[in-house]
């Protein structure tokens, strides 16, 4: 079966203070569980803010190393989730229901992407 990236595309500064509600976890909690059950889950995990990462790049000969937060950064990806799925529209099933466990506490956006074997 083929393997899906989901990754969580976050507004770091709509993040309510003290990050999501008891309820939301919860929410997020279960559904994790139903995908983990399902035979869908491979792993997933959130990530730190952007204040804790380092960017290394490359361009026109010279390699950089930046520290965090990146402002220019609109939206971050602040967690991922590693999928096995009979299809893409399995994956993508998947990600609305996570997106709509969120319901309007705070905006996400998941970019489903299938890996390359």
């Amino acid at each position: 079966m083929p393997r899906y990236l989901s990754m969580v595309r976050i507004e770091e500064s709509a993040i309510p203070e003290g990050g999501p509600s008891p309820e939301l976890m919860q929410r997020m909690g279960a559904l994790l569980e139903e995908i983990t059950k399902a035979g869908a889950m491979l792993d997933t995990a959130g990530l730190t803010p952007t204040s804790d990462g380092v960017r290394v790049s490359r361009r026109e000969g010279k390699t950089t190393v930046t520290d965090g937060p990146f402002t220019e950064a609109k939206e971050v990806i602040g967690g991922y989730a590693l999928l096995q799925a009979k299809d893409k529209e399995e994956a993508v099933y998947w990600a609305q229901r996570f997106v709509d466990v969120h319901e309007d506490e705070m905006p996400v956006t998941l970019e489903v992407r299938q890996i390359a074997e």
